[in-house]
Parts: structure tokens; C-alpha cells; sequence
């Protein structure tokens, strides 16, 4: 007697090698696409065909080649700048990423004040960083700021007319407003790490400084590589809060590289250099995201996953 094989069952042409429907999805993506191709792609496109042109925003735009470029590089002001953005970048960096970690470590905990203190550390995200500017150049001004009202002689310095007061107090308002956003990433990463852990270290006779160092920071190694990258590129894009507070002052000691794009382009009318800065941020906020995804590996839930 012949046996009759079984039917072979057709692949449907919308599932993928891994078992998946790929067509509905693609679908989906598509509008998520356009939008980011009409507002991203293409606008990056234009600065920099416009990078290589001479323009001063209201004439005609004439072919420049290279000259944009020479002119940018050569420039010992474009180092500064470069210098500034990146001094700007660490030391925020390293004053955000340990008060962001402890305070969504405790947020994180079970306490009966959590959900009060939640909402008024995420105050500051909710201003806009044009008004903090004003706000504190108000109470830091030495003759009517809050040093002359308390009469307070630490405080009647001139901390945005000297070099390094300066930056130190932009960095500080920087972080200011930022640490409520990291720490709610923190308290996310932290509330996902398998309580069983904790346990297992209670037992074996752990305290909490040494549950935090030996299972919360390990276990929040992408978390915090994740927060880092959000903190580097966007200390990229600071403009606002600088041009308000300082205006790149004293002198040039807080013209960071998107401060720098706006005077050459809306102020001394040169589109064309001001695009060239403009791609620059693009590649160096593209390296440095690229580098700390390096750092982080390929799995980037492993760290959640361990002693699971």
C-alpha cells in the first residue's frame, strides 16, 4: 500500500525566514518613515548641499565648492568652539549621571512620599530652559540678585562675567533641568531588575551599600550607557540656555558649536559656514552615539537579564 506524504503547506508570501509577518508591519513603519525622512533626512540633505554655497539667507545662492569648508576649518574658532562643547558635554555628564542615578534608585523604592517627590523633582523639565536662563541671570546678578537681597558676599560675584563662573553655572543650570529626566529613566531601569536578586543578597547577609554596587549598578549598565548617550548628543544641540544666559560669554568662554552656527548664520549672514558647523554637529553626535552603542554590546537587555 502507498502512503500518500503529507501536504507540504505553502509559505505565505508575508512571513519572513524567522516566522514573522513582515508586510502588515512595513505598513505600519511606513508613516513613521516619511515623517522622519521629510523633517530629518531631507533637511540634512539640504545643509549640506547648502554647505557648499555662498549664501547670506535673503539673495541668491551661488556654488561656492569647497570654500565654506576651508574657510570653517581654518578658523582657530571653530576649536574653541569645539573645546567648549565638549568641556560643556563632561562636566555636565559627570555632575548629571550620579545625582540622576542615586535619585531614581530612591524613587525607585518603596516609600510613601515617592509619587509627591516624583512630581516636583520632574518640575524643572517642565520650564522652558529660555526661562530658567532669565531667571537665573536674575538671581545671580550681583548688585539687585539674590546675593545683595540676603546680603551674602559668596554670592555677590560676578558669575557670568568671569571665565570659569561662568561655565560652572551654565553647567549647573544645565543639569538642573535635566536630572528629573535621567532619573526617571534610572527608576525605570532600576524597578526591572528581578527582586529575587535582592533577596538572594538579603540572605547572604548584604547591606544596601553593597546590594547598590553589587546588583543595582551592574544591572543598569545599558540603562546608564543609554542615558549617557541622550546626555552627550544632546549637550550638542544647547543653544537657547546659552544665547539667553551668557550669549557665549565673557568674552568667547561659553560659545559652544551650536551658539557659534547661529552667529555665523543669523548674524553675520554666512549660511554657508553656518551649514558647515551644522554638519559637523551631525557627525560628531553620530561618532559619539555610534561609540557609546559600541560600549554597550549587542544584547542590550542582557544586563536586565542576568541571575535571571
Amino acid at each position: 500500500m502507498t502512503t500518500l506524504a503529507p501536504p507540504v503547506q505553502r509559505r505565505s508570501s508575508e512571513q519572513t525566514s524567522a516566522g514573522g509577518r513582515s508586510g502588515p508591519v512595513a505598513w505600519l513603519a511606513l508613516p513613521a518613515f516619511l515623517m522622519f525622512a521629510a523633517f530629518g533626512i531631507i533637511p540634512l540633505i539640504g545643509v549640506l548641499v547648502l554647505s557648499f554655497t555662498q549664501w547670506d539667507g535673503i539673495g541668491d545662492i551661488h556654488p561656492a565648492g569647497f570654500d565654506s569648508w576651508t574657510t570653517v576649518l581654518k578658523d582657530p574658532g571653530l576649536v574653541h568652539a569645539l573645546w567648549v562643547t565638549f568641556l560643556i558635554m563632561a562636566l555636565s555628564w559627570a555632575f548629571q549621571t550620579p545625582l540622576s542615578l542615586l535619585i531614581g534608585v530612591y524613587l525607585a523604592t518603596q516609600n510613601r512620599y515617592r509619587e509627591i517627590l516624583a512630581v516636583i523633582y520632574f518640575v524643572p523639565l517642565l520650564l522652558s530652559s529660555a526661562a530658567l536662563a532669565i531667571t537665573y541671570k536674575a538671581l545671580l546678578d550681583p548688585n539687585f540678585g539674590l546675593g545683595a537681597g540676603l546680603g551674602i558676599p559668596l554670592l555677590q560675584q560676578d558669575w557670568l562675567g568671569r571665565d570659569n563662573l561662568a561655565l560652572g553655572v551654565l553647567v549647573f543650570v544645565v543639569s538642573w533641568q535635566f536630572i528629573p529626566f535621567h532619573s526617571l529613566i534610572y527608576q525605570s531601569g532600576v524597578r526591572q531588575i528581578p527582586t529575587a536578586m535582592y533577596e538572594a543578597s538579603e540572605i547572604d547577609g548584604a547591606g544596601r551599600v553593597r546590594q547598590f554596587f553589587s546588583i543595582t549598578l551592574p544591572q543598569l549598565k545599558y540603562t546608564i550607557i543609554t542615558s549617557s548617550t541622550l546626555m552627550v548628543v544632546g549637550s550638542l544641540t544647547f543653544f537657547d540656555l546659552i544665547f539667553v544666559l551668557t550669549a557665549g560669554g565673557p568674552g568667547d568662554a561659553t560659545r559652544a558649536l551650536a551658539l557659534d552656527m547661529y552667529k555665523r548664520g543669523f548674524q553675520a549672514n554666512l549660511m554657508g559656514p553656518a551649514s558647515v558647523i551644522a554638519v559637523i554637529l551631525v557627525l560628531v553626535g553620530l561618532g559619539l552615539a555610534l561609540l557609546l552603542r559600541r560600549l554597550g554590546g549587542r544584547d542590550a537587555t542582557e544586563s536586565q537579564m542576568e541571575g535571571v
